[in-house]
C-alpha cells in the first residue's frame, strides 16, 4: 500500500494533442513495472476466487506429488 501512495504523491505526467486534449500517461520504467507486476498479483488471486468457486474439491498436496511419483511423471 505504501507503494501506491508514493506514486499518488507523484506529479502526473501526459500526452496530449494540439486541443490540449490528454491522450496517454508517461511512467518512468520503475512505476510501470510495479503497477505491471500489481496487476499481475490481482489476475492470480482472481484466478484463485474462481478456481475455488468452481471447484468440486481439492486434494493435498501430498498425494498428488505421490500420485505424480508413481506414474513417473515427477
Amino acid at each position: 500500500m505504501g507503494e501506491v501512495m508514493a506514486m499518488a504523491t507523484r506529479p502526473t505526467k501526459f500526452v496530449v494533442d494540439d486541443k490540449g486534449r490528454k491522450k496517454a500517461v508517461l511512467l518512468d520504467i520503475k512505476e510501470y513495472s510495479r503497477l505491471l507486476h500489481r496487476v499481475e498479483e490481482l489476475e492470480d488471486a482472481l484466478d484463485l476466487d474462481e478456481a475455488v468457486k468452481t471447484s468440486s474439491g481439492f486434494r493435498r498436496y501430498e498425494e498428488i506429488r505421490e500420485e505424480l511419483r508413481r506414474e513417473g511423471r515427477l
